[in-house]
């Protein structure tokens, strides 16, 4: 049997994780794949600190801050190649550094501007979690994007671990959308990735050459400080009803045009069995943004409950206008056997 090269065993274990999930162009998420690289460097006790970043430039990786907290002389690597980091540009509040290297031969990850990004799209996470040498990937979809300081925080299903700080989201054609950042903690975990477009403001900030890089970042701060979208999660996944109630309460106060502010409180009410209070909410999300399928996903489900078929397949159409995928989905999820 011939030996198969790195390429093709980098291939192999991409397509081993990914074909059966869903449809990918092999060769671009290959190529996303060779984009992505370690950062490394010793703390002040002598151990090993790790991350991930993926290449965007020539002699350009973008990676987070956090990960250059803690040592002096940081570096990127490729399996036993390192190359010395010798500036950054860091947005210590984004926690995103662009880390200028020397020699660096691998091309950059492809980036498309004002990506259209859908709740539902299949995506990939490329990163080197538990600090591995090689790559690994994970499948994933958008669970939701909430608009922030000029960019879309991504929220997917893919998963990452400890080391794959700084590591990219791509979707299925290889463009880099965001870098993976920072978790819930639990078994249960939603995961989040910073936009790719704060990348322009980025490489507008001072070249810095001394390292440690220390500074919060805003996904550090106190839990009341926390954007909206952050301080949902919690209260989301415990089940905690009347929390998430509160803090939707508190971001329509902020921010009444919002979307997904109303999703959520739709959500709190239907499970506190408010159901007429639920369903107002979620009209008022999709009337603010007709392409959110979670609220009209569970319009539809109140709407099968009571017997209100007209409105199951208003809804259906609606989804389908937006995803023929999602409704297919929303078929399955309301048990009807054909469209429903």
């Amino acid at each position: 049997m011939p030996r198969l090269t790195p390429r093709l065993v980098l291939l192999a274990a991409l397509l081993a994780f990914t074909q059966n999930v869903f449809a990918i162009d092999q060769l671009k998420v290959l190529s996303a794949l060779q984009t992505v690289v370690m950062v490394r460097g010793y703390n002040d006790t002598g151990g090993l600190s790790y991350g991930s970043g993926v290449v965007v430039a020539q002699n350009k990786v973008m990676t987070n801050c956090h990960i250059l907290r803690s040592t002096k002389q940081p570096w990127v690597a490729r399996g036993e190649d390192t190359y010395d980091i010798i500036s950054v540009q860091a947005d210590r509040w984004h926690d995103l550094c662009l880390v200028t290297t020397v020699n660096l031969p691998f091309k950059p990850a492809n980036i498309v501007k004002n990506h259209d990004l859908k709740r539902g799209q299949e995506i990939i996470s490329i990163g080197h979690s538990n600090g591995a040498p090689s790559p690994l990937t994970s499948a994933g979809i958008i669970n939701a994007s909430y608009i922030f300081e000029g960019g879309r925080v991504i929220r997917s299903s893919a998963a990452f671990r400890m080391g794959a700080s700084g590591s990219g989201i791509f979707d299925t054609e290889g463009n880099l959308l965001g870098i993976n950042t920072f978790k819930t903690p639990g078994r249960t975990a939603y995961f989040y990735s910073l936009p790719i477009e704060w990348l322009a403001d980025i490489e507008k900030l001072p070249v810095e050459t001394t390292f440690p890089i220390i500074g919060k970042a805003f996904w550090e701060e106190d839990d009341d400080k926390k954007p909206f979208f952050m301080q949902i999660a919690l209260p989301e996944i415990n089940q905690d009803w009347p929390k998430l109630a509160k803090v939707a309460h508190n971001w329509i106060d902020i921010d009444p045009k919002n979307s997904d502010a109303w999703y959520e409180l739709g959500k709190a009410q239907e499970n506190m069995e408010k159901t007429d209070e639920a369903k107002v909410s979620y009209k008022k999300s999709v009337a603010l943004d007709a392409s959110n399928t979670d609220s009209l996903f569970r319009l539809g489900a109140i709407a099968q409950s009571t017997g209100d078929t007209a409105t199951v397949r208003d809804i259906n159409v609606a989804i389908a206008n937006i995803s023929k995928d999602l409704a297919q989905e929303y078929s399955q999820m309301l048990g009807c056997k054909t469209e429903c």
